[in-house]
């Protein structure tokens, strides 16, 4: 296996194409390694994440008019973008997928998905193939935490690279001198990213506070 590492190994939001997976109502009945909320939250928070980084994003769903439609937290960061549904549980035998994978021209895999044991492992063999893959753990979820962590051993085996969706939205930004995404994503924080967000708006309040006259 070749060692994931250098500066060129780090996520770029030019190279970058996000994939999520069945986020849908019959998933989530059966999450069990997270929290649904949080785990709902997290996808959504990926999700805008990559809108503002101009990252393209395909939805895909499986047999939706069973298993539900994708979360609205997900599909209105995209009005009126088709959802592919499928039948296929592996999403990398689905051709319709995978060709629009493709037509971006990216190689930078980024896949988050329920659940990390069936629907998110495909990973495996988009890396036979030659991607570049990122799974983003905590905007996926198993059924349990052993078939997650499981999952997440098996394609670390294959050459995966693991991260949180906080942690891509960052490698994203890499610099805070790079001003022209800074404001969607200091937004995406506020909105998501719970402790870090809240402080933020601590410092503009604190920032944007008069000293008080008698002060020192």
């Amino acid at each position: 296996m070749t060692p994931r590492n250098g500066l060129d190994s780090l996520l770029r939001p030019q190279d970058s194409v996000l994939v999520l997976i069945d986020h849908q109502p019959y998933q989530l009945t059966n999450v069990n390694s997270h929290e649904p909320q949080m785990l709902v939250n997290n996808a959504a928070a990926l999700a805008k994440a990559a809108k503002a980084f101009a990252v393209p994003t395909i939805l895909t769903s499986v047999i939706a008019d069973r298993g539900g439609r994708i979360f609205p937290q997900i599909t209105d960061v995209f009005p009126g973008q088709e959802v592919i549904d499928r039948t296929f549980i592996n999403t990398w035998q689905d051709e319709k997928a995978v060709d629009a994978v493709k037509a971006t021209g990216r190689k930078q895999l980024i896949i988050a998905g329920l659940w990390t044991e069936i629907c998110v492992t495909p990973a495996i063999q988009a890396l036979g193939e030659g991607w570049d893959v990122t799974v983003v753990t905590d905007a996926s979820s198993g059924t349990s935490v052993e078939a997650h962590e499981v999952a997440i051993q098996r394609m670390i085996m294959a050459g995966a690279n693991m991260m949180t969706w906080l942690a891509v939205a960052a490698e994203w930004q890499r610099d805070w001198a790079r001003t022209e995404h800074a404001a969607e994503l200091s937004e995406v924080l506020v909105q998501h990213a719970a402790g870090s967000g809240i402080a933020f708006l601590w410092e503009q309040q604190l920032l944007n506070t008069p000293v008080p006259k008698d002060a020192g």
